[in-house]
């Protein structure tokens, strides 16, 4: 139950550090169809924080964990640092790909390495996908 729950937190915690790193760029951003793809990026990690709330209830009356505070911080600070001397779209893509890598990278790796219910799994299988899709979607900016 406890792999399951903390599944979930990391989870949580990748898509609010996407929605932060989102954000913070945004305004960066000159190309419209770009300003789509990355509000299509928002909405999936909405759709997937509404999935984890509905499964974490399961293993928990709290709420999913979260990034602090200072994390927000830190999240807006190194993108727009990444993005100061380049801003480009091309630039801003780059960072948000390395975002996604990173993503992607952990919840495989809480596949691999966790024993968890298949409900969890399906949606971190859930959250991959829709990230790769993403990538393809994003890759004709780089």
């Amino acid at each position: 139950m406890a792999e399951n729950k903390n599944a979930l937190d990391e989870l949580n915690k990748g898509c609010t550090i996407g929605i932060e790193a989102i954000n913070s760029l945004m305004n960066k951003v000159n190309n419209h169809e770009l300003k789509n793809t990355l509000e299509k990026l928002l909405k999936i990690y909405d759709k997937i924080e509404d999935k984890i709330h509905v499964q974490y209830n399961k293993y928990s009356g709290e709420e999913p964990h979260e990034i602090g505070s200072f994390e927000k911080v830190m999240t807006n600070y190194m993108s727009n640092m990444k993005t100061m001397m380049d801003h480009t779209d091309s630039k801003i893509v780059e960072v948000i790909l390395q975002g996604i890598n990173m993503g992607i990278i952990e919840g495989r790796k809480i596949i691999n390495n966790k024993k968890i219910d298949k409900a969890v799994e399906k949606l971190l299988k859930e959250f991959i996908d829709d990230q790769e899709k993403i990538i393809e979607d994003l890759k004709k900016y780089l």
